[in-house]
């Protein structure tokens, strides 16, 4: 419940924090440093200000607008309000807003200055996929499919931007990763949505649950998770052994596979689930990372 008494500093700091969803800072941090890291072999300024960026500016800006154009729809949704996303008071709206561009805008500068014209492009365009899978006119979270695409491109750009930005080489290896790594996000959006379905449909937001059904778009994450341990069977040793990492999310999310619309809520129990999971995967990651980085000294 909203009131006209103004906001005070430390409950603004708190809504802003939890918009931001620290629980996912790492998802978005971690691959632009480690395909940095990797590619220079060397920490460096630009790899401090950039992972800073990754970690707190971009996920405020990524999520807090979307808290702010998904408010109606978030009032309806039960599971809102901690980990999945705040319910924002309408006060905090222009605040947040305000505080998603300010924030970015000096580390953005930054790596303006230092990076390249292909840089500058990579980076533009993980905005403004950022900005505008909430925002309106173009609001691509509620264009079915085109949702879990954009979605994807929030959590790979990072890693893309980072191979551009310390001007590594491209081959099939690498992009067979990111490709892994695009069918991963596009799984664990779609996955995502289907909890969302009732609310969504209540608030008149479209989704790839909303206009496949929870059923179906089960199964379509089974299949992009699938397909991701696929791809990564072609990236260099020892990526191969990654492809088995997509297992627990397969067995997270299969009980589900079958799952009627009406029922859909009760897929946030695997979706919490989902969130651990990315720890640990991440954990995992790291061993083989360093595997390479030590085969590849």
């Amino acid at each position: 419940m909203t009131t006209d008494a103004p906001l005070r500093a430390n409950t603004v700091a708190r809504q802003l924090l939890i918009a931001s969803r620290p629980v996912s800072w790492i998802n978005t941090a971690y691959p632009f440093a480690a395909a940095y890291v990797l590619t220079t072999r060397e920490v460096d300024l630009t790899l401090v200000v950039g992972t800073l960026f990754f970690l707190v500016p971009y996920n405020l800006a990524m999520y807090g607008i979307n808290d702010v154009f998904d408010y109606e729809s978030d009032l309806r949704n039960p599971r809102k309000g901690g980990a999945h996303g705040a319910v924002l008071d309408r006060r905090m709206h222009r605040v947040t807003l305000w505080a998603s561009a300010l924030l970015c805008l000096p580390f953005v500068a930054y790596l303006a200055v230092v990076g390249s014209a292909v840089s500058w492009v990579v980076l533009a365009a993980s905005l403004f996929f950022v900005v505008f899978y909430s925002a309106p006119p173009l609001r691509l979270k509620e264009r079915p499919f085109l949702d879990s695409v954009t979605s994807s491109i929030h959590f790979f750009s990072p890693a893309v931007y980072g191979i551009v930005l310390a001007g590594a080489t491209w081959t099939p290896a690498l992009v067979a990763l990111i490709v892994a790594f695009a069918l991963w996000g596009i799984a664990s959006h779609a996955y995502g949505a289907v909890q969302d379905v009732v609310a969504d449909r209540e608030a008149g937001i479209a989704s790839i649950a909303t206009a496949r059904g929870a059923r179906w778009t089960v199964r379509f994450s089974l299949a992009c998770y699938a397909a991701a341990g696929v791809a990564m069977l072609a990236t260099t040793w020892p990526g191969p052994l990654a492809a088995v990492l997509v297992v627990p999310y397969l067995v997270t999310v299969w009980p589900y596979r079958s799952i009627a619309d009406a029922d859909a809520a009760a897929a946030t129990t695997g979706w919490r689930r989902f969130l651990w999971l990315n720890q640990f995967s991440g954990f995992a990651v790291t061993l083989l990372l360093i595997w390479y980085a030590i085969l590849t000294a």
